[in-house]
């Protein structure tokens, strides 16, 4: 029962912070918003270590990475999401954005020499031509559409996210404890976005109403702190294989709740090339030995 509702918690949390985002686009610039996320979050978790006395103290090498996985996943990613946000509905960016995983796979081979598995391969060969079905009439019209730009931001962003990831990675092979490299990670990338922001121009803005305020607190507390332990409680207790499964869901609950509240129209394009890139992601989440398994357990006698 604890699974399922870390499980849950998860998923509903991370599936709604696309909408989140998207009640954030008020007079406050996105890449400011994203500086306010991050600097408050890893505020509250730089707190949360202290009061449980956790190490801080690491090498200026380990810094240096956190840096970077901070610039990459928590800045300019996260900036990239923003944006497209601006330009698609939430459901579709998220959608998107589901494509890390494929990044994943072809950064780790890129960075880290990690062998591309056949099921990552033709996971992520379906993953795109999914994405390609949802945005057809855009790509064959072959124009600036703002579908197509939002798309362009929430393909880089993703993949800036992944290379994040992937730091990511070897900040935890490297001894880093995860929530200790959030809060530096966080700190650096919100810090690099207020600093972008700052210095093309841009001006203190605050939007002090509700609607923003209340998405403001939601992502940070629940999207950056809360989520982000059920998640690594549920790792600790079934293991990172099969928590990953969390992110199969979100998409799926982005989508739902911008049909509900942003109005996403639902065509025949659409349906089918979510349904394709779910079903890419699964083979990439699913090891080869289940996928031998349900297959034996299907196949004609």
């Amino acid at each position: 029962m604890i699974n399922f509702i870390l499980y849950v918690s998860a998923a509903l949390i991370w599936g709604s912070t696309w909408l989140g985002i998207k009640l954030q686009l008020t007079q406050v610039p996105p890449i400011l918003s994203v500086g306010y996320r991050f600097c408050l979050a890893s505020l509250i978790l730089c707190v949360y270590c202290l009061l449980r006395n956790k190490r801080m103290i690491f090498s200026r090498r380990d810094q240096f990475f956190m840096a970077i996985q901070g610039f990459t996943l928590f800045g300019l990613g996260y900036c990239m999401s923003y944006l497209a946000t601006s330009y698609l509905t939430s459901g579709l960016v998220a959608v998107v954005f589901s494509t890390i995983m494929m990044w994943n796979i072809l950064n780790l081979k890129l960075f880290m020499g990690q062998p591309i598995a056949w099921r990552a391969f033709w996971g992520g060969i379906l993953g795109l031509s999914g994405i390609c079905i949802v945005f057809w009439h855009d790509l064959s019209a072959l124009a600036a559409t703002r579908s197509l730009i939002g798309l362009g931001m929430a393909l880089i962003g993703a993949y800036l996210a992944s290379v994040g990831n992937v730091v990511g990675a070897r900040n935890a092979a490297s001894g880093v404890p995860v929530t200790q490299a959030n809060v530096y990670g966080m700190a650096y990338g919100g810090l690099l976005t207020l600093a972008i922001h700052f210095g093309g121009g841009g001006e203190l803005v605050m939007d002090w109403s509700v609607g923003y305020l209340a998405p403001m607190l939601y992502l940070t507390i629940f999207g950056s702190v809360v989520a982000f332990g059920c998640y690594m409680l549920l790792i600790g207790r079934i293991g990172a294989e099969y928590a990953a499964y969390v992110t199969l869901l979100m998409p799926i609950i982005a989508l739902l709740l911008s049909t509900i509240f942003e109005d996403f129209l639902w065509t025949s394009h659409a349906a089918l090339g979510v349904v394709i890139v779910l079903v890419g992601n699964l083979f990439i989440l699913t090891p080869a030995e289940n996928i031998a398994r349900a297959y034996r357990r299907v196949r004609p006698v």
